[in-house]
């Protein structure tokens, strides 16, 4: 697991994404006026996620991504986002989800999943390799959030949201020493879980 990119410099529209999540707890469809304030940040995050997948293999774009998390997110219930952090750690989430659930599927197509009987020469079927380590890194994260959920929550805002120690420390409301801390701790679980040094 290599370190998050860090965020360089805070997005222009910091303030103003904060003001939006905070009307859309109380009007859902504020929600709504959240993607070109936001959409920037999240296609780098999908952009950042997709090239740690290998692009060779993966037919999904970043802007399909970006548009398939928020489409999920705010379409959601309940978002009550409680800032900033707390929207990106969700739409890191969603993000995981979509790779997942698409990971999943290639897999149950190569295995059988969706068959259909056909006469064909093999040599003319070409079906791309899902990317297997997505499917065990999402198991290896679960297990770690059962053991252990501020771990699993310090991942998911460093390595899927792409946010800094700080900006992870004020989501969550705890010192940056402790992010960093637990951020080690949880590379070290996850690379023990993974078995392989990824």
């Amino acid at each position: 697991m290599r370190e998050p990119e860090a965020n360089q410099t805070p997005s222009p529209h910091a303030g103003e994404v904060s003001a939006i999540l905070t009307r859309a707890q109380a009007d859902p469809t504020a929600a709504g006026d959240l993607l070109p304030l936001v959409y920037d940040e999240l296609r780098a995050l999908a952009r950042s996620r997709l090239a740690k997948l290998g692009g060779r293999n993966n037919t999904l774009e970043p802007t399909a991504l970006v548009h398939e998390a928020y489409v999920r997110l705010v379409g959601a219930n309940d978002p009550s986002w409680h800032g900033r952090g707390h929207f990106f750690a969700a739409a890191a989430m969603a993000m995981r989800n979509i790779l997942v659930d698409r990971a999943r599927r290639k897999a149950s197509v190569k295995h059988g999943g969706e068959a259909q009987r056909v006469d064909a020469d093999p040599a003319d079927i070409a079906l791309a390799e899902p990317r297997e380590d997505i499917l065990a890194l999402d198991a290896a994260l679960t297990k770690l959030q059962q053991v252990d959920e501020r771990k699993s929550r310090v991942v998911m805002l460093r390595y899927f949201s792409g946010l800094t120690a700080e900006e992870t420390a004020a989501a969550m409301d705890i010192s940056v020493p402790t992010v960093n801390r637990e951020w080690k701790l949880a590379k070290v679980l996850l690379k023990l879980e993974l078995g392989d040094g990824r």
